[in-house]
């Protein structure tokens, strides 16, 4: 066959292919049987592979994955995604409504959708070809997954029109696909995933593409990022053009008048969603209205005119076969509950929190027992209550040890606390948990050092102390198992540029007790270096608002210690930045604005604002936000259900905002 007759024939063998593709698995109507697809597939695999030149970005035959990966690109969102506000109940859900409604001044039309439980992607399709694919990564910054998407077989490459868009939707894994994974991984060997969204979005980060394409996910359309030109007016216009272009949306939807149609909804669907065959955690409802979408805006995290209802908790019964003990980086004993492996809320759960031994002797929990486990989206799963009525006389109770069960030395309870303490300060799995904090996201943020490869490290005794992570060598590194060339060179390179950090990054890692991630960014503020802060005095500390005595004592205890102050000339040897690098107050918000060096405190829900958005702009005019109302907090703000913080900013005499009053002062 000559070059021109196999173009021709890959060309057609192509359009037919992507139709029978799209009947099969857009529509769910196939007009050929699996053998003839096949037979096509396998003819215009040979023609490409014999006539390189014809294979084309909307070939059929890229959906079976293309060549392995290095990594994945970053990618900018020009329309960020932002996620949504949760609803938990009907009150909730009314709220909402009231919101809207107010906002808009007058009634307003609500599309209520599936929240389909995957991993959330963007598309970006140029004349009508798909150019990019993307996850969702922080909303503004995501990863480029191109060739794993192109594998989903319900994804057109190629649209039915030429149109330049850029779409949103959601990627997932079909319950029979899921199914079908765990068992073909259970005959390996190897570990099962603990639910389909996890199997989805493992599959959807793979480098090489055929291993996403093994894998037969899914994908719903959810919306456009920007309609444009489009004259497309409202949400479910715009979910009905989707369908045109040959998106597979899903199509149980409904368009309702008001918050009572939401509501029936939502109730018909928490008795359905198992019948479905994927998962889903609850509803979203949307503002059908475009333009009043734009009127309501959003805040810096979800937009005004959604909200997602969560499903309640599943709760399922389960044995508590063992309680077992973990050391945290203060000391703190916890108890943790090993349980007979259960579904819970779309996931296998085998341990559940027990917080300490107050709580196990109020619910009067025993080994053995048969027990209720709640678990409510990501929250960890906890033990509710015991069903002492199934006790068969063979129970355990459990007693709390009195020696460390790491080291071995004596635990002591602090006065006023009901955790259980080992105050060795060599005890290994203090020094262990330490050291992942260290490197934790709100620390350090070392990529590539997580908990396994620190538990790696420490086991092999290559790191002791934080420093030791900045004496790591690549010969090291690469002496260990499932250790390679390129992770450690990614290793090498994030603990060099974690050298960089400002300083409340560093004193948030060190552990000091008492000093969260917040405190830690004040201490920086106000001291600048680490040298002066070493120097602080307990008066010096105690004059910032936001320290308070105990704080303060932990403070200058921490520093005095000899080992403290090695361990910090090691770490300035290593080239670790001692000095606070953030923003600070403008001269003129200090000396200007009505928030400088005032300390406020936010309470209760804002509407307008997130409290991260609020604290932010009062930071940015001299003010410092802390969490706690006392007799130093100048201002309280206060949002819808306000609880004890305003009833102690009334018993004190401090002065109240609403949100209405924190806006009009904020914008002056």
């Amino acid at each position: 066959m000559d070059l021109q007759t196999a173009e021709k024939r890959a060309r057609d063998l192509q359009n037919i292919l992507n139709q029978y593709n799209y009947e099969y698995h857009v529509l769910d109507k196939p007009s050929v049987p699996d053998a003839e697809y096949d037979q096509l597939m396998r003819e215009l695999i040979e023609l490409e592979n014999t006539f390189p030149e014809l294979r084309t970005p909307e070939s059929p035959t890229l959906r079976v994955g293309g060549d392995i990966l290095d990594m994945f690109n970053k990618v900018e969102h020009r329309v960020p995604m932002l996620s949504l506000g949760n609803a938990f109940n009907e009150q909730d859900l009314r709220d909402f409504d009231r919101r809207v409604r107010q906002a808009a001044g007058r009634d307003v039309s609500y599309v209520c959708e599936l929240k389909i439980d995957g991993l959330a992607v963007s598309l970006k399709y140029t004349d009508g070809l798909l150019v990019q694919g993307a996850t969702r990564g922080d909303g503004t910054i995501g990863e480029d997954i191109t060739s794993n998407l192109r594998t989903i077989r319900s994804l057109p490459i190629r649209l039915k029109e030429p149109a330049s868009i850029e779409v949103r939707g959601e990627a997932f894994m079909p319950r029979r696909s899921f199914e079908a994974l765990n068992r073909a991984r259970a005959e390996r060997g190897e570990e099962p995933f603990a639910n389909p969204r996890n199997a989805a979005a493992g599959s959807l980060r793979q480098l090489d593409p055929k291993i996403a394409a093994s894998r037969n996910l899914d994908l719903f359309l959810y919306g456009i990022g920007d309609v444009g030109e489009t004259g497309i007016e409202s949400h479910s216009e715009g979910l009905d053009y989707l369908e045109k272009l040959g998106f597979k949306t899903n199509k149980e939807r409904r368009k309702v008048s008001d918050i009572e149609g939401v509501i029936e909804f939502v109730s018909g669907w928490v008795e359905r969603r198992p019948d479905l065959p994927y998962d889903i955690d609850g509803i979203v409802i949307k503002v059908d209205s475009l333009s009043l979408q734009r009127q309501l805006g959003t805040t810096a995290k979800s937009p005004r005119w959604a909200i997602a209802y969560k499903f309640p908790a599943e709760e399922v019964v389960t044995t508590l076969l063992d309680i077992e003990l973990s050391v945290g980086r203060t000391g703190v004993i916890t108890p943790t509950a090993i349980l007979e492996p259960v579904q819970v809320a779309g996931t296998t759960v085998q341990r559940a929190s027990l917080h300490n031994e107050d709580l196990i002797r109020e619910k009067d929990i025993k080994i053995g027992d048969q027990v209720v486990v709640k678990k409510a989206g990501d929250i960890i799963p906890e033990v509710v209550n015991v069903l002492a009525d199934f006790r068969t006389g063979n129970e355990k109770e459990f007693h709390m040890p009195t020696h460390c069960p790491e080291c071995g030395s004596d635990l002591v309870r602090i006065e006023g606390e009901v955790a259980l303490r080992c105050i060795n300060p060599k005890c290994p799995a203090q020094i262990r948990e330490g050291l992942i904090h260290f490197v934790s996201r709100d620390a350090m943020n070392i990529e590539g050092l997580g908990e396994k490869v620190v538990s790696q490290l420490f086991a092999e005794q290559l790191i002791q102390d934080v420093a030791d992570i900045y004496k790591l060598t690549k010969d090291q590194l690469l002496g260990l198992e499932r250790m390679g060339e390129k992770s450690v060179t990614n290793l090498m390179r994030a603990i060099e540029n974690s050298k960089g950090n400002s300083l409340e990054k560093l004193l948030f890692g060190l552990g000091i007790r008492l000093v969260g991630s917040k405190a830690a960014k004040t201490l920086a503020q106000e001291f600048g270096t680490m040298d002066r802060l070493m120097e602080a005095t307990d008066a010096e500390l105690t004059a910032i608002n936001e320290i308070g005595g105990k704080m303060a004592d932990s403070i200058v205890t921490f520093f005095d210690q000899p080992e403290v102050k090695e361990l910090i000339g090691e770490l300035k040897a290593a080239g670790v930045n001692m000095e606070y690098k953030g923003p600070r107050p403008s001269a003129a918000a200090e000396s200007d604005s009505f928030f400088a060096g005032k300390t406020i405190v936010l309470t209760g829900k804002l509407e307008q604002l997130t409290r991260n958005e609020a604290q932010e702009k009062i930071e940015a005019l001299g003010g410092n936000v802390a969490g706690s109302v006392s007799k130093k907090t100048d201002l309280v703000v206060a949002g819808e259900d306000a609880g004890s913080k305003l009833a102690k900013a009334q018993k004190f005499g401090i002065e109240v905002w609403n949100e209405e009053r924190l806006l009009e002062e904020l914008n002056k």
